[in-house]
């Protein structure tokens, strides 16, 4: 009976969390690590490594479901990929000795920032008021998405579409794919370097895994019937609630 508890637990967690990712384009790392850290009591480092079972697989699914509606430029996504790698690669082994409290609250004033930024200009009616910068630009956005997986093992799905919906000009769903395709290899490089220095729970992490996997597409559904000003008014409060949370408990 502990045994079956002890499973359910997790699994409905990562249900909860693969429906979430869905709909807003994101592993669920933000949420699962204070989840660990305040449910089963773990160490801030080793919950986010264990948060990257979780996302590897969960962001797959979507990034694949993603795709089927909102097909990426190919090159331009390839070239941010290799971007937000290299980033990820470099600032994971970094992290790993790294003390993340002081960090988490600066980046939970740059998401602030971000969600207010946002939804001031979904309140203006979009964002006229300021220059679109070309396309040819976004492979770059995979540095500061990249370096921010790899720092704190969440952030790149959160950093990357309110960057391109606000200063690119792209869709909310369009935007929430481009990140899709930068976190999930950058997860799956962060997951290797973590579980390299023995920084995974491999049992939590796989239930929470199998849980998230089992609602992940019912999330992208969600996602992808919502009219573009609702998506994004509703990433825009995830954003802030995030934001917030951050800097109250970084």
């Amino acid at each position: 009976m502990l045994l079956l508890t002890s499973l359910a637990i997790p699994l409905l967690i990562g249900a909860a969390l693969g429906f979430t990712g869905g709909v807003f384009g994101i592993g669920g790392g933000i949420i699962a690590i204070p989840v660990m850290t305040g449910l089963f009591g773990m160490d801030q480092k080793l919950a986010q490594g264990t948060a990257l079972v979780m996302m590897v697989p969960n962001l797959a699914i979507a990034l694949w479901r993603y795709s089927q509606r909102q097909p990426l430029p190919k090159l331009r996504t390839a070239l941010l990929v290799v971007c937000a790698a290299t980033a990820t690669t470099l600032t994971a082994r970094y992290a790993s000795n790294l003390p993340s409290a002081e960090l988490r609250r600066y980046f939970g004033l740059f998401l602030l920032w971000l969600a207010v930024h946002s939804l001031w200009s979904l309140r203006r009616g979009g964002s006229s008021w300021s220059p679109a910068w070309p396309e040819r630009l976004i492979p770059l956005v995979g540095l500061l998405g990249g370096s921010c997986q790899g720092l704190i093992s969440i952030g790149g799905g959160m950093i990357v579409p309110p960057i391109l919906v606000t200063f690119f000009r792209q869709t909310q769903a369009m935007a929430q794919g481009y990140a899709l395709a930068l976190v999930t290899p950058s997860s799956a490089i962060a997951l290797a370097t973590f579980s390299g220095a023995g920084l995974v729970d491999w049992k939590t992490g796989i239930a929470l895994a199998v849980g998230g996997a089992l609602s992940v597409s019912a999330g992208v559904r969600i996602a992808l019937r919502l009219p573009e000003r609702r998506l994004r008014a509703a990433f825009s409060a995830m954003l802030l609630a995030t934001a917030l949370w951050m800097i109250g408990h970084g």
